[in-house]
């Protein structure tokens, strides 16, 4: 039988609420064509914080970055519409990403 202490046991359940706490809301980004072929996405969590300097890349379907970037402090980004297929990739670290693909862009307008 393994015993624990009970002080590992607390330090061991401080860390499981830790490691849930950190990423317990979703993702969200949206993204919209605006005017002469650019396009703004915002971008946040679900509990509405925002998420300055994340990670977001523009990537066609060969998986070429086409435009690197990261969210500003007003956790927007705004890029030049490339032709072709494409997607939006917001990276917060740790494996929590989101997609959005170039159909699921419309016109702001």
């Amino acid at each position: 039988m393994i015993r624990l202490n009970p002080l590992h046991l607390l330090a061991l359940a401080s860390l499981i609420g830790l490691g849930n706490s950190a990423y317990a809301h979703g993702l969200v980004c949206k993204c919209e064509e605006l005017s002469d072929q650019q396009v703004r996405c915002v971008g946040g969590f679900s509990s509405g914080d925002g998420v300055p300097d994340v990670t977001v890349d523009v990537i066609d379907y060969n998986e070429r970055i086409l435009v690197p970037g990261k969210f500003g402090p007003d956790s927007t980004f705004t890029f030049k519409r490339p032709k072709g297929e494409f997607y939006v990739l917001m990276d917060v670290g740790a494996g929590h990403v989101l997609e959005v693909d170039h159909l699921q862009i419309k016109s702001a307008r």
